[in-house]
């Protein structure tokens, strides 16, 4: 019987799932840490702690109900469903989503969310899987296999669907937000022990300078941007009279 791994939490344990996890904690501590406000959300992946470096006074960790048993509990503040966040619209001042599209069954619905809870200049930080990647690639050959009836065992979690920075980019200028930052990163082979991934680390520091938009992750800062209204005036104009007509006087009495 094929091998095949369901979702993250386990994939996170394997040498691969620990060197993203590593590079992920790197960019949210500098995606966050100078973000201000009072209320942050995490939603999603409790491998990460992506507030960490934020000094905000309430941070605090959703998960998806199914994730919820098998998480320690210390640090998981609720369970919700990130289509359907239970929080006023404009209440959040910073949300960070580590991989949630992609496991998500409408991620445009939990997009739309995310911009409903944010305050005006809130801030978004997302990371997902690069389709156009070594790991990509690799994965997509995987489950062209797998339709063929070949039992090939995938690379990454076979969950979702990847969702490139391009195509992240232009949803998220549809809900009026301003992409901040954008940056992939994850540059060696899709191996899978710790001994080949060490021994190809040197790709990272190449892959960033000689071919940096197909890192095997990407992540995304954007922040949502309210338009101000301005008051117009009315469209037509006082008539003017010419120099050279009389002024008439007020309250003349007639003769």
């Amino acid at each position: 019987m094929t091998e095949k791994i369901i979702g993250l939490t386990e994939w996170f344990a394997t040498p691969p799932g620990r060197y993203l996890l590593a590079w992920e904690q790197d960019r949210f501590d500098l995606a966050v840490a100078d973000v201000f406000g009072f209320h942050a959300l995490q939603l999603g992946v409790p491998e990460l702690d992506a507030l960490r470096a934020n000094r905000m006074p309430q941070r605090w960790l959703a998960l998806p109900e199914g994730d919820a048993p098998a998480i320690d509990g210390a640090r998981v503040a609720l369970v919700t469903d990130a289509a359907a966040l239970p929080f006023p619209e404009a209440s959040l001042d910073l949300v960070v989503l580590p991989h949630t599209l992609e496991l998500s069954a409408d991620p445009h619905q939990v997009l739309r969310e995310v911009e409903r809870v944010l305050v005006p200049e809130g801030r978004v930080v997302l990371t997902g899987f690069n389709p156009a990647s070594l790991w990509g690639m690799r994965q997509a050959r995987a489950r062209a296999m797998q339709r063929l009836g070949r039992g090939t065992r995938p690379y990454l979690p076979d969950a979702g669907e990847f969702i490139g920075p391009g195509r992240l980019r232009d949803w998220l200028r549809l809900l009026s937000f301003e992409v901040e930052a954008q940056h992939c990163g994850c540059y060696r082979p899709a191996v899978r022990t710790d001994k080949w991934l060490h021994r190809l680390r040197w790709m990272d520091r190449a892959g960033a300078r000689w071919w940096p938009i197909f890192g095997a992750v990407h992540v995304t800062t954007a922040v949502k941007r309210v338009r101000g209204m301005r008051l117009l005036g009315p469209a037509w104009k006082p008539r003017r009279l010419p120099a050279t007509a009389p002024v008439p006087l007020a309250n003349r009495q007639r003769r």
